[in-house]
């Protein structure tokens, strides 16, 4: 199963705060491990919400909406996406990790769509479509 890791926004990471030598080396330690391990597909830190854009979708209408956005305890700061067994292992190798951030933070596991999770859901013709597209991005 695939899931994606989002790490929390904090004060500091909003504030662009970066981080310590000693996180970044810890980091790096860590996500060797996880690409060791064979779970790593993609991992990155993200810049504050203030260097970032909301569309906000209504029918036809879009509105663009400019950051800093509040509430940044719901904002993300970086994200990890890995091919694990199931949850409880992707909970162990959370529970692993350096505490991104200089204080205290959260991070969230949430599950990836599989296409069978579609299975009835999606017509033939653009299940085949979806199947292609996976393909070229090499899933």
């Amino acid at each position: 199963m695939r899931v994606i890791v989002l790490v929390k926004a904090t004060e500091d990471s909003e504030a662009g705060v970066m981080p310590s030598m000693e996180l970044s080396e810890a980091m790096g330690k860590y996500n060797a491990e996880l690409l060791e391990a064979g779970l790593m597909l993609a991992g990155e830190g993200i810049k504050p919400s203030s260097q970032g854009y909301r569309i906000a979708f209504d029918g036809d209408e879009r509105t663009v909406i400019s950051g800093p956005f509040a509430a940044t305890n719901e904002l993300v700061a970086g994200y990890w996406l890995w091919e694990v067994k199931d949850i409880d292992e992707a909970l162990d190798w959370v529970k692993r990790a350096p505490n991104p951030m200089p204080g205290p933070s959260e991070s969230e596991i949430r599950p990836i769509y599989e296409m069978e999770d579609f299975a009835g859901a999606m017509m033939p013709e653009v299940q085949i479509q979806e199947e292609r597209m996976r393909e070229k991005l090499g899933e």
